[in-house]
């Protein structure tokens, strides 16, 4: 899966990654908080599904773009759209068949804005870490 995303886009898994630790961090934090557990979790994880399924979508947005080239713009503006408009359908069944708390869904959703704009951070603290073992594997060679 990991290397599927990887040739979709380089940036997906740990933007995934992101999206997943921040879903950890809100269930692990606000479940305390609440109530009615069950409808905060559910909601929670549609959120973040729903983000996740948001983020390869715009990959795949992305990925088709650049093979197109130009003169299709009226198509991936409404493939860009219709992404929006099942996200709508999705909260909307969720609320009529009360199968989760509509509030956490769209904190879980903007869990892929939190993963975006985090992503540098990880990525330069990954890539420390990645050049650190590099330089460990040169100087015991």
């Amino acid at each position: 899966m990991i290397k599927w995303m990887k040739r979709l886009n380089q940036a997906l898994p740990m933007l995934v990654l992101g999206i997943l630790a921040y879903g950890l961090l809100v269930e692990l934090i606000g479940v305390w908080f609440v109530s009615d557990k069950i409808r905060y979790t559910t909601g929670l994880l549609i959120g973040i599904a729903c983000a996740v399924g948001m983020a390869i979508h715009i990959s795949m947005i992305i990925e088709e773009s650049v093979r197109i080239g130009q003169g299709h713009e009226k198509l991936l503006s409404f493939k860009s759209v219709m992404r929006y408009l099942v996200l709508c359908a999705i909260m909307i069944t969720m609320t009529y068949f009360k199968l989760g708390n509509m509030f956490t869904a769209l904190i879980g959703v903007l869990g892929l804005k939190v993963s975006a704009y985090a992503q540098p951070l990880l990525i330069k603290a990954f890539h420390i870490n990645k050049v650190d073992k590099d330089i460990e594997r040169e100087v015991l060679s």
